[in-house]
């Protein structure tokens, strides 16, 4: 009796240890794979040298993971399944599923949606665990992905359309979109400011502060709103004095600033795909939320430090063809549609928003300059990662369930 129940707490802990090993493993290959798109236009516009951007890419994409990454992990860890609770084992066997997926995809060329094969491959072991499917956030989570590809393509062409216009100077079109993103910045939710579910915006922290004023449309008060524009002419004049000195050097440097927030928000957007599948585990245990994003965070920084730089060489390759106008185009879509995601809890993927992006961003040049073919099997391969990830995931629990005793 005594022996059995040793074993079986010893297995207990061999499962954890899995499951976390699994989990840090997962954000070591988000980091080396999935958050290189946001440096690689200033590496092939030669703003920036590899490494130094791989260094770039871990920093950002870590603290964003930190900062944004918690409401990413609630809807992985605790809100695809309903009726159960996913356990170390289900853990496991849906993070060793995903990350297989996205191996397969990075050896046959077409990327596999880490958001995807995750989503697919935690509802596969949660249904084999005994769970019933939670149809609402399943709804949502499809309105939204199938919304992304056409708010990407339109965003992006409407910015590229901008920045080729004859009558609007580079040295105002450029700080002018750099203004809209630094508005933006200024509501992005923030963990370091207190707001609903731990996070704030900085808006909504002046406002609180100082006194939020009148009301108005979308609960947004007149001081949040001051503070934004403030905030976003900051940033407006600042890149224009730039610029007027030197329009290259400007826009270079609009391109590694806009590198470093699209990381953050890759990194705030991304690690729930790594921490959320563990999540329940840590809430049984009392551990701090922080904790675990800290623990997805290193891991993302490793994998970018470490497995970046290929990649990276490989993405910057194909911008430094696109320009650097059109990367810009390309850029600002999955600032605005992560930052969008995070504050919904909404997993995404940043290969769905970049190749929309770089599709609209083309058809204001006249042509898309994109393999329609390639695009055909790309979307193939992104349906076959969810569904498969499901079947893979919910065999996999049932086998290791079997093997374990569990």
């Amino acid at each position: 009796m005594t022996v059995g129940i040793v074993l079986q707490s010893s297995t207990s802990l061999v499962v954890v240890g899995v499951a976390v090993l699994a989990s840090f493993g997962m954000a070591w290959a988000l980091g080396a794979s999935s958050n290189s798109p946001p440096f690689a236009p200033a590496v092939g516009a030669n703003a920036l040298p590899t490494m130094r951007a791989a260094f770039f890419i871990g920093v950002f994409a870590a603290l964003g993971a930190v900062a944004q990454g918690g409401s990413i992990s609630q809807t992985v860890g605790q809100d695809l399944i309903d009726g159960v609770s996913i356990t170390p084992l289900a853990a496991a066997a849906a993070l060793l599923t995903a990350a297989a997926f996205i191996a397969v995809g990075v050896r046959t060329g077409y990327p596999i949606p880490a958001a995807f094969a995750t989503t697919g491959a935690v509802v596969g072991a949660g249904l084999s665990l005994g769970g019933a499917p939670a149809f609402d956030t399943y709804t949502r989570l499809a309105s939204f992905w199938i919304a992304v590809p056409f708010v990407s393509a339109t965003i992006a062409y409407g910015t590229a359309t901008l920045l080729r216009r004859d009558d609007i100077p580079e040295e105002v079109g450029v700080p002018a979109l750099a203004g809209l993103v630094g508005a933006i910045l200024a509501n992005v939710r923030l963990a370091v400011f207190p707001g609903p579910e731990g996070q704030g915006t900085l808006a909504g922290f002046v406002s609180r502060r100082v006194g939020s004023g009148p009301e108005l449309v979308g609960g947004y008060d007149v001081v949040s709103v001051v503070v934004s524009l403030v905030f976003g002419a900051v940033v407006f004049l600042a890149l224009r004095r730039r610029m007027q000195a030197s329009v290259d050097a400007g826009i270079r440097g609009f391109l590694i600033g806009l590198g470093a927030v699209v990381a953050f928000s890759s990194g705030g957007s991304q690690v729930g795909l790594a921490t959320g599948p563990i999540e329940p585990l840590f809430d049984s245990m009392g551990t701090p939320a922080v904790l675990l994003l800290g623990l997805g965070a290193v891991g993302i920084l490793l994998g970018a430090w470490m497995g970046s730089p290929r990649l990276l060489q490989a993405v910057a390759r194909e911008y430094s063809q696109l320009g650097v106008r059109r990367s810009i185009a390309a850029l600002i879509p999955g600032f605005i549609i992560a930052q969008v995601a995070i504050a919904l809890g909404i997993p995404i993927s940043f290969n769905n928003i970049i190749i929309s992006s770089v599709i609209g961003s083309g058809l204001a040049a006249g042509s898309a300059g994109t393999s329609m073919r390639k695009i055909g099997f790309t979307v193939v391969a992104w349906l076959v990662s969810l569904v498969g990830a499901g079947v893979v995931g919910f065999g996999l629990y049932w086998l290791l369930a079997l093997v374990t005793g569990a």
